[in-house]
This record gives C-alpha cells, sequence and structure tokens, in this order.
C-alpha cells in the first residue's frame, strides 16, 4: 500500500478512534446504559487495532520508528498514558470523579499525540 494512502487511512482510524472514546467518555459521565451495548465493546477495539496496524506500517514503510525518532518516541510515551487513562477513565475508576479526571488526562493525551503527529515535536506543548 502507498505511503499516503496508509497515512489517510491511520488519520482516519485516529479520528474515529477519538471520537468514539469521547461518545463513551460522555456516556460513561451521563451513566447510560448504552456502554453495555455489544457494538460499543466490540467496535472500538477493532477500530484501535486497525489504528494500531497502520501505524506499525507507517512506521515499516517509512523506516522511522521510535526510539529513532523522537517525536515517535514522544506518541508512543503519549499513547501509554491514554491507554492507562482511557481505562481508569471506562472501567478502573471507583468513583465518578476518579472516572472523570481521567477521562480529561485521557482526552489531553490524546490530544498532545495528535499535536505531535501534526508538528513533529515532542515538546509542541512548550
Amino acid at each position: 500500500m502507498p505511503y499516503i494512502a496508509l497515512k489517510h487511512l491511520h488519520v482516519s482510524f485516529v479520528a474515529l478512534s477519538g471520537l468514539l472514546f469521547l461518545v463513551r467518555g460522555i456516556w460513561m459521565m451521563r451513566a447510560s446504559p448504552n456502554l453495555g451495548q455489544r457494538w460499543v465493546k466490540i467496535v472500538p477495539h477493532v477500530v484501535d487495532t486497525l489504528l494500531l496496524a497502520s501505524a506499525v506500517g507507517l512506521a515499516v514503510v517509512s523506516h522511522q520508528y521510535p526510539g529513532q525518532m523522537p517525536w515517535l518516541t514522544a506518541k508512543l510515551v503519549g499513547l501509554v498514558a491514554y491507554i492507562v487513562l482511557g481505562t481508569i477513565a471506562l472501567k478502573g475508576g471507583r468513583t465518578k470523579e476518579v472516572r472523570s479526571a481521567a477521562l480529561i488526562g485521557a482526552l489531553a493525551s490524546f490530544a498532545y499525540i495528535v499535536a505531535v503527529a501534526v508538528t513533529k515535536n515532542p515538546l509542541v506543548v512548550f
């Protein structure tokens, strides 16, 4: 697959993943029964798997790897923070306050990852 097509596919999965996370976060805040729907438990995992696969594909095709490129390393660290905070927000937080704080942190991590991707600068927030 050509690099540009893979990049567009990756960006599409980024947008879809972020949107699905935001919707699930809003549902969590409202204690919506929609969070229990079967598709809500399956589709985000499929999208995130395809997102990760497209990221690996981009790294291989472009020969740019975390550890080698500071901005990719920053994105990987941001991704770990996003996953941990997102898990706390949607599943692991004991109180609504903890889940809400984790949701805000996860959304900030997501925004950081996108900003680093656009600027190729790991210090984009400074």
